[in-house]
């Protein structure tokens, strides 16, 4: 038996700052910086207090980069 959920289960992923991080290689201060600025997708509260990114919002902002890359390439 496997942890993932089906894939139309409609269950998500959350990704912690540290997460985030290691997923994008940006520090804290630019990951927030891109958020003001409308560039990076912003957290979500999933309790008082905590916050997490949708990991599938951080794949498509990194499939957006490559595009741009290659685009420009």
């Amino acid at each position: 038996m496997t942890d993932d959920p089906p894939p139309d289960s409609g269950l998500r992923k959350f990704l912690r700052r540290p997460d985030v991080e290691a997923a994008t290689g940006l520090p804290t201060a630019t990951l927030y910086a891109l958020m003001q600025k409308g560039a990076f997708p912003r957290p979500i509260n999933i309790t008082p207090g905590r916050v997490a990114w949708l990991e599938s919002d951080v794949i498509a902002w990194q499939a957006e980069r490559m595009a741009d890359a290659k685009a420009r390439a």
